[in-house]
């Protein structure tokens, strides 16, 4: 794992093309506050030509910055993952943590919502209960992840 932290916007995006351009790395992720067209086109041809997977994580502290998630990217694909509540267990005491993940963009694709827990007692990722159980019928217009 390499770790670089750059002073400002323009130098954090100049380091993730540079890292994806290298072709030597598994995957690059980069915490960004902006990701313009421009910008994202060259990290997604960036990725194209050395196959490296380039993730970008747009997180924003106030809700003023949420206006910028809309903008379109030249991403392969687009996912909001928003925290859920954590099932309620029988005794005082939280529960495994829950995430929402949906799929709102992907090229040739469809649009998907997943519902997931944490790591479960082996170490994988795994699809709430409440999900996993839940009646075909109850999940008409959306598709949410099975196993």
């Amino acid at each position: 794992m390499i770790h670089v932290e750059a002073g400002d916007e323009k130098d954090l995006l100049a380091c993730f093309e540079e890292g994806l351009r290298h072709g030597g790395l598994g995957a690059v992720v980069a915490e960004v506050a902006r990701l313009s067209m421009t910008a994202s086109r060259r990290l997604q041809l960036a990725a194209e030509g050395s196959g490296t997977i380039g993730i970008a994580v747009r997180r924003w502290r106030r809700q003023t910055e949420a206006s910028d998630f809309g903008q379109p990217t030249a991403s392969v694909t687009r996912w909001r993952v928003s925290v859920l509540p954590s099932t309620p267990l029988p005794v005082p005491g939280l529960g495994r943590s829950r995430w929402l993940l949906e799929l709102i963009r992907c090229r040739a694709g469809e649009s998907a919502d997943f519902e997931v827990e944490a790591c479960d007692a082996k170490g994988r990722i795994a699809v709430s209960s409440e999900v996993a159980h839940r009646s075909p019928q109850a999940e008409a217009g959306r598709r949410v992840a099975s196993t």
